[in-house]
Formats: structure tokens, sequence, C-alpha cells
């Protein structure tokens, strides 16, 4: 039933908690972004992709659902929603809902339900075990937010299973009746006008059910990958929610699919598979993990960057590609790809231009089209995030040094993207009146959205201005990828193809000048240019072009 409307679509990822405060509690709500939604049209984007705001103790800020039909109220009403929904809906905006299905909130009925006995008829909706002889855990699987996967409870003298926080319990997708709960949760929502759905951790739903260990050298906090990654009956289940579901409504849907290579993604966005419209990949988020996973200290090579992207450009010839640099579980991508400081603009410009001219649908997150960057906590009392906290307590436990500790937070932490959105340079930022649930980036003074609407060459206007090339070129949605250069050094360069059209993009990932020689077949296409980062860059495409630091350039010839 699809019209395939996602594909020229460019996605702004809204956090709602830090978007916009509407009733100065310190918490950004639904009719904060109502409010704002001029400002999402501005920039371009037609698609909104909201965190969760279904009913939650927020452990884990609201990827715990204690009610899949509540609105939490710390947001609002099912009015806020409603009049968010229609307000967006009359500015052409669709809106995209998080759907969190492979756990729940421990708070919720069902599993207060299942925690009473093993015979109820919600007994079987999460993944209990019998402990081992000794009374220890069924296996040594570590979860997410530190410390074992399993959490016993003593009225049914098993263990049940949580990836994440013990307080997000697994939901057992081998049973029907859950799935078909999930089903039913779905249609309403559809039902009320909502336009699709990003899937969170879905190619985790589905169990080995003979529960293998992990290997002893695995790393402990995604030891469970063994028994849960990509599992037996993943595809199965994404069909039978496709029939039974979104078959039925125009609707897209993106999967969070971590651990899955571009072949597997193939498998869940191959359209005649009947899953999912594009998935989000992580290969290129792991190119700077080191030692201990994603906490590190390491930089990204460019050369990596650019061999993994190119990789699932090629890749997923029948799928689509989802892209992005930064979410609300990640880092500020112009600190961790680009160049924060002296070129904190032009790399952002830069990145940007590297990312949405690619084949796939771009996601935008709150203020990166500010350029906004990491934020240097003063003490981790001002940190929040459960992950965070959960990583520290650990690199203090096995006695890591205080500066790494720091720095590999500082780079990577969850609260990077999490800080209030700065609509002013004003002392609460034009965020809220209140004290805000989690302190401002000290950086608000200066990167704000009032300052960068009234720059034109700011980085909003430059994101702007790639949304409409989107629009206007074919190329763009349907052209062929293909690298030029692919062993340059300091240029990652690609062109994209389809009939007569050519788009060429050349991105520098260094703050030096240096020449970037054209391959013959390019040196002389009289292409013109579309966009720059630089208000001076050569009009027609030149057989060397120079270089400035974090220079982007879009050329076009038709």
């Amino acid at each position: 039933m699809s019209t395939n409307w996602w594909k020229s679509s460019v996605i702004y990822q809204v956090y709602p908690q830090s978007f916009k405060d509407s009733n100065g509690d310190g918490i950004g709500d639904l009719a904060g972004l109502t409010e704002k939604l001029p400002y999402i049209k501005k920039l371009g984007a037609d698609v909104i992709w909201l965190n969760p705001i279904y009913e939650s103790p927020l452990v884990d800020n609201g990827y715990d659902i204690s009610d899949y039909y509540k609105i939490n109220p710390v947001y609002g009403s099912l009015d806020d929603f409603q009049s968010l929904l229609t307000t967006a809906h009359d500015l052409n905006i669709k809106i995209i809902m998080d759907l969190v299905v492979n756990h729940t909130s421990d708070r919720h009925f069902w599993f207060q339900q299942s925690c009473q006995s093993k015979t109820n008829q919600y007994a079987d909706f999460y993944i209990w075990k019998d402990p081992l002889p000794d009374g220890s855990a069924p296996t040594n699987w570590g979860s997410t937010f530190g410390g074992s996967a399993w959490e016993y409870v003593a009225s049914r003298n098993q263990y049940y299973l949580h990836l994440f926080a013990k307080e997000q319990p697994d939901l057992n997708w081998e049973n029907p009746v859950v799935r078909h709960e999930i089903y039913k949760m779905m249609r309403h929502w559809l039902a009320s006008g909502i336009d699709g759905f990003r899937m969170d951790v879905i190619s985790l739903i589905s169990k080995y059910q003979d529960f293998p260990n992990a290997d002893k050298n695995a790393v402990y906090s995604k030891s469970y990958y063994v028994g849960a990654s990509n599992g037996p009956r993943v595809h199965e289940f994404l069909q039978e929610m496709n029939q039974e579901v979104l078959s039925q409504y125009d609707c897209m849907t993106v999967g969070e699919t971590p651990n899955t290579n571009s072949a597997q993604a193939l498998l869940y966005t191959d359209p005649g598979r009947h899953e999912l419209n594009m998935v989000f990949q992580f290969d290129h988020m792991h190119l700077d993990y080191g030692k201990y996973g994603k906490f590190s200290d390491i930089r990204f090579k460019m050369s990596d960057l650019r061999d993994t992207m190119t990789e699932w450009q090629q890749s997923l010839d029948k799928g689509w590609n989802s892209l992005y640099w930064s979410n609300h579980d990640q880092p500020r991508a112009v600190t961790r790809f680009g160049h924060d400081r002296e070129y904190r603009i032009e790399s952002a410009k830069m990145l940007a231009t590297l990312l949405h001219m690619m084949k796939g649908t771009p996601y935008i997150y709150q203020g990166e089209e500010l350029a906004m960057r990491n934020v240097a906590f003063n003490s981790m009392a001002q940190y929040k995030d459960i992950e965070t906290l959960s990583v520290y307590e650990n690199f203090k436990r096995i006695g890591l040094d205080d500066e790494y500790i720091n720095k590999s937070i500082y780079l990577k932490s969850r609260d990077n993207a999490r800080t209030p959105m700065p609509w002013d340079a004003t002392e609460k930022s034009g965020f809220t009146t209140g004290e805000p649930w989690i302190d401002f980036s000290p950086d608000n003074g200066i990167i704000n959205a009032e300052a960068c609407l009234a720059d034109s060459n700011s980085v909003f206007y430059h994101y702007q201005k790639l949304i409409e090339i989107r629009k206007k070129y074919p190329v763009v949605i349907d052209g062929e990828y293909q690298l030029i250069n692919e062993n340059d050094s300091d240029v990652y360069g690609y062109v994209r193809v389809l009939n007569d059209e050519v788009m060429i993009v050349i991105c520098s990932f260094t703050e030096n000048k240096i020449n970037y020689i054209l391959p013959a077949w390019l040196a002389n296409s009289q292409a013109a240019l579309l966009l720059s980062n630089y208000p001076d860059s050569p009009k027609t495409l030149e057989p060397k072009v120079e270089m400035r630091p974090y220079e982007a350039l879009i050329y076009y010839k038709s």
C-alpha cells in the first residue's frame, strides 16, 4: 500500500523532553513541539521522528513503557498529541512514533501479572528461566546498562531476561498472544493518524531458544548478542507484522538493527520480502570503538568511514539506506567526525553535504542543524544518562585512570545529545522558564537557533539548501553511487549518476589546504557548482581542485 514517499523525505528527530518546554516545568513537551513546528517546516524536513512519549517511569528516558496507549503526563495529554498531529499534517509534516516492543517497563501491567504466577494468562509474556543448579543465572549474558541480563524474582523462583536495564524486561515474542497484542497497539496508533514507526532494537526480538552462553572474551555489555541478535524467527515475525498491520497503511518503517551487517540488512529492507522500509545500521558508529567498546578516546579514520559508507551505499541495491550522523544515543557529529573548534561551521556543513547527497533517507537530529557540539560538563553530577553512569561506575571499579574516564565520557555520553535545544542566547535559552531537567550546554550563548536564523551563511541554511537539492534533482534519490579516488587520504569524493544526470560530491576531512586531482573521466566534465560551504568556490569543476579546510563541493551536469 505504501507510496514510497519516505524515499524523498528528510526526517527531523525530536527528543521531546529536550526540545521545547511550554509550561515551565523544565521538561520539553508536545505543546512546545507544536509551537516550534514552523521552525522544522522552514528547515525543509517533512517527517518528524518522535522519541517515546508513552507512559513511563523514565528509567531509560521513555524506552521503558508502562502503558502503550497512554501519553506520559510530563509531555501533555492525548489532546495535546492530536493537536500536534493535526498541526503537523496541516503543514505537510508527517509524524512517526517510536515503537519499543523488545521490552516493556517492569511497571507494565503485563509484567506485574507475569511475576505473580507461572500459570496465569500473562505468565508467558516475558522470558523466564529456571536458575542453574547452584541458583545462578541461566546464562552468562551481561546487559547493555551493566550487570547481568538476568534478574531473579522470588515469587516465581525464576530469572527474567532484560537485555537493557533490569526495569526493562524482554517480551517473549515466541508467544503469539504477545505479538497480536503488539499488532493491536500498532493499529491503534496508525488509526489515530500517525505516519509510521521507528522500531527500537528490532533485530533483538527473536531469541535463540537454546540460550547459548557467550564466549568469555565477548564484551560483557553486548554478550547477549550470541543469543538475541538477528535471531531465528526475526524475519518471520516482521513479515507477520507487515501482513497484519503495516501493509494496511501508507506508512514508513525504520528498524534500529544493532549488530547487523549489510547482507543481513538487505533481508530486512528488500521490498520483495515485505518487512521494513529501511534500517539504522551501526558500522560507521563503531569506527571509533576501543578496548572497552563505545566509550573510548579513539578517533575514527576517514578511510574506514569511506569504506563503510560505500559498502552500505552499494550493498543495499534492492533495499534502502537510512543516512545519519547523530541521534539521541550518539554524541554530537561535529565533535565526533568534524572539527568542533575553529572549523565547526565548515566541518558541520561538510558532514551534512557528504551525507545528504547519498542514496537513502537522511535523518537530522535536533540541534545538528545548528552545529551543536559535545557538552563539556564540569562534573559527573551533571550527567543523567543511565548508560553513562553505569560505564563510569564500571570504569572506576576496574581501575581506569580519571583522565581516560573523563575523556571517553565527554566524547561518547548520550547526554551530549540530550542537553536542551538552545532557541536563543537568554539565560534559559528560550527552552524553559523553569529549571531544565538536565543542564544547558555552556555554548548556548553563541550556538542557538536565533543566531543561526539571523545569519544567511549559517549551518541551518546550508541544511535547508541541501534539502532543496534533494527535492529538485532525481539523481539524489535514484542515482547510482560511485566512489572516486578511493585511496585519497584526506578527501571523500563520490558521484551520483542517473541517465544523463551527474552529481559530483567532494568533501575534505582535513584542516590543511590540499590539492585534489580528479580522475580523467570527470576532469573535463564542465559540471557547474550547485553548493559549497565557502562563498568563493570555483563555479565550474576543474581537473585540479584546491581544497580548503573541510571544504565541501557539489557540482552538477545534465
